[in-house]
């Protein structure tokens, strides 16, 4: 283990800049991993890892592993986590990893994308990579506009799938959704009304599903890129699903058309 790290030393300060300020993560080009089980599922997907920081009691195979890894690890002094990391755990740990620079050349050839425009709300962001990863999607493409992939809520949101599925960041709305159709893949955008009812209409593996701000939806220049609108029919009064739900109602819908193809 290294030296001891108090609150007020700067490495705790830079720690705390990340989980804070996208900015901070950009221009240095890393990002804040919080809590033990990431930090182990982020040891196990090879993610390029700084520096594991932790208090007393963290589980001794957890900091063994980051060594094995390669990776150095340092003890905070007790209570210095709990400014910094946002997670409520008994054994406080945190890692800095590289913040990945996937271009277009990470968009898989083949099977089902998803593309998120404008999704603000981390945890809606992080549920949707979890999803996407759980159906078997190839990679999630984030457009300007969307929150910070990499931001801690996201993070945590994904339960370590943004570890494990290429996540592309950044490009405008129209220049991104003109590279998923340059693919060969089918925009799937969704809407209520005018709109075709999600469980009939064709899906295969050459799809992109399009999802847009919690709010908004999908703007017009967003829509004017999608090549169909599908809708999920509702009982009741609600008017809509969360962009979260409705994004894993479709990921899985995808996911079982290709199961019974299989």
């Amino acid at each position: 283990m290294g030296e001891p790290l108090s609150g007020a030393n700067p490495r705790v300060k830079r720690l705390a800049a990340l989980a804070a300020r996208r900015r901070t993560r950009v221009e240095e080009g890393a990002y804040l991993i919080e809590g033990p089980t990431l930090v182990a599922d982020a040891l196990a997907a090879g993610i390029e890892l700084e520096a594991v920081y932790a208090e007393g009691g963290v589980d001794p195979h957890l900091l063994a592993a980051a060594r094995s890894a390669g990776v150095a690890t340092v003890d905070v002094a007790t209570g210095a986590l709990a400014r910094v990391v946002d997670v409520v755990t008994p054994r406080p740990v945190a890692a800095v990893a590289r913040r990945p620079t996937l271009g277009a050349a990470a968009i898989p050839l083949v099977g089902p994308v998803l593309v998120l425009v404008g999704v603000s709300d981390p945890g809606n962001a992080g549920t949707l990579m979890r999803s996407a990863e759980g159906a078997g999607f190839g990679a999630v493409l984030c457009t300007d506009g969307t929150v910070d992939p990499w931001s801690p809520k996201v993070v945590r949101a994904s339960a370590g799938s943004v570890f494990r599925l290429p996540v592309v960041e950044g490009g405008g709305v129209v220049q991104v959704l003109e590279t998923v159709a340059a693919t060969g893949r089918t925009r799937l955008g969704t809407r209520v009304g005018h709109a075709e009812a999600y469980d009939e209409v064709a899906l295969d593996a050459a799809v992109a599903v399009v999802l847009g701000n919690e709010a908004h939806g999908l703007g017009p220049e967003a829509a004017a890129h999608v090549d169909r609108w599908v809708e999920i029919p509702l009982a009741g009064r609600a008017e809509s699903l969360n962009v979260a739900m409705a994004g894993t109602v479709l990921c899985f819908e995808v996911a079982r058309r290709l199961r019974g193809r299989s």
